[in-house]
């Protein structure tokens, strides 16, 4: 992706870069990869074995909760006022 401006403006147009990029993407080709067999490599040079699937449902799912959270916590401790629905986002 092209370099953007780091304001909301240049957050926003990214935001949508990258939801036109996804629903470009074959549906087929999408449905696929959950079978497909994935080697993750560790950088200690483990190797873990997944399919599409359990790639994103056992590891980068949690991840992305993990990094999520790991923000929210550092703006809360840095004195952003955030509160409970600012992480849940809006239902």
């Amino acid at each position: 992706m092209p370099a953007l401006e780091h304001d909301m403006a240049g957050l926003q147009a990214r935001i949508a870069t990258s939801i036109a990029f996804i629903e470009s993407l074959p549906r087929a080709e999408i449905d696929a990869a959950a079978e497909r067999s994935v080697l993750f490599r560790l950088k200690n040079g483990t190797e873990l074995p997944f399919t599409g699937r359990t790639l994103l449902l056992t590891f980068s799912v949690p991840q992305f909760f993990f990094h999520v959270t790991t923000a929210y916590d550092l703006l809360r401790h840095a004195g952003v006022e955030l509160v409970k629905k600012d992480f849940l986002g809006r239902t």
